[in-house]
């Protein structure tokens, strides 16, 4: 028998005022999307689990996955079979996929681009130690059908204009290249099939002694990483075949539109959590916060006849989000009793939260207000009452 409020591992209540907050923060920030053309969708919270695994092209193949916060693939969602239907459903461990299947399948006679936004729970099998939860808020904003530097520059600065709309004043971001060693193998830099995953593996953990075991050609791209602009020469200097030119000039690109906003760094090769992003990774970070807010970048929706179809995006995580460093604000005044009803309304109307008393001897302090109604304006209560 468990104990009375125990939740499973993973699992928490959110209570005043932080759930307060954390619904505000999500409205702000899907406002700040709806400001650029993206319009909400609210997938279900189960779906069938192979249409959920259908959607999105997996990149880096052989990979486990991102069983701390779902990739949008099966590996770490939680599973079980309908009692009405019999098949096997899946809880989502991430959105975006949901938002794929949607464009691909209800959207799909819109024209294109479409752009669309999303706010919900997702679910994941086990957690880890950096993100102990396994069942948090994703949000974000999805613009499919168009693959282009404009489309990535659109995404990427809707996702700074989502942060800033969200309280953060300290955000930074740091692109990656998740189809780097995959382009170079494939080119002027061939890797054995055999061996590509482990070098991945090793670049990921900057070990330039297994990269110099694997594939001593690969050892620049260890240093490849740091300040945007200082990475980005030393990249242009290591790709002297071009080969990834028309990558660098579209990040730079991006780069360049957002350049007085927000810090940028730039680390080519990681690659934890951007199993099926291709040309462009971003995770997005804030002075205050502990681990990443977000992640996005672009990728590619399977459609169910097998067509391909290009996408970009980005999710935010509300928890990340506020504990950021985010100041929340709780400004409540409290009515006395028998305040006129209008009074109150008015003060509503004014943007305060009112609370009215509804027994003679009731407090501002019992009820949580910073503020009193007293002759006819709101009086900030004073710590001695």
């Amino acid at each position: 028998m468990t104990k009375p409020g125990l939740l499973p591992e993973g699992f928490h209540d959110r209570l005043p005022p932080h759930a307060d907050a954390a619904a505000g923060i999500e409205a702000r920030v899907l406002e700040a999307a709806r400001l650029h053309g993206y319009e909400r969708v609210d997938p279900p919270l189960a779906e069938f689990a192979d249409e959920l695994a259908a959607r999105l092209k997996p990149v880096l193949s052989g990979r486990q996955g991102w069983p701390d916060e779902g990739a949008g693939a099966l590996t770490g969602a939680v599973r079980f079979v309908d009692p009405v239907g019999q098949a096997t459903l899946a809880i989502r461990p991430d959105l975006t996929a949901q938002v794929a299947r949607i464009a691909a399948t209800r959207m799909g006679h819109h024209p294109r681009p479409v752009r669309l936004s999303y706010a919900g729970s997702v679910l994941t099998l086990r957690a880890s130690q950096l993100a102990p939860a396994r069942e948090r808020r994703q949000l974000g904003a999805e613009l499919v059908g168009l693959d282009s530097v404009a489309a990535a520059r659109e995404v990427v600065g809707v996702a700074v204009d989502a942060l800033a709309a969200a309280g953060i004043t300290d955000a930074s971001i740091d692109f990656t290249l998740p189809d780097l060693v995959d382009t170079l193998a494939a080119g002027p830099l061939p890797v054995a099939a055999d061996a590509i995953g482990a070098l991945r593996d090793r670049l990921d953990a900057k070990d330039a002694g297994g990269v110099a075991a694997i594939a001593p050609a690969y050892l620049p791209l260890v240093e490849a990483a740091g300040p945007f602009d200082t990475a980005m020469t030393r990249l242009r200097a290591f790709d002297r075949n071009g080969v990834l030119a028309t990558r660098l000039d579209g990040l730079a690109a991006i780069a360049a539109s957002l350049a007085g906003r927000v810090a940028m760094t730039l680390d080519p090769t990681e690659r934890h959590g951007f199993e099926y992003q291709s040309w462009l990774g971003f995770s997005l970070f804030a002075g205050g916060a502990a681990r990443e807010l977000g992640r996005g970048g672009t990728y590619v929706i399977v459609h169910p006849d097998g067509t391909e179809e290009p996408a970009t995006g980005f999710s935010l995580y509300a928890d990340a989000l506020g504990g950021a460093g985010v100041r929340h604000d709780r400004r409540r005044l409290f009515l006395p009793y028998g305040t006129p009803p209008a009074d109150g309304a008015a003060m509503r109307a004014a943007g305060w939260v009112t609370v009215a008393a509804l027994e003679p001897g009731d407090t501002p302090e019992a009820q949580l207000c910073t503020h009193r109604w007293m002759a006819g304006e709101a009086q900030a209560v004073t710590a001695s009452g």
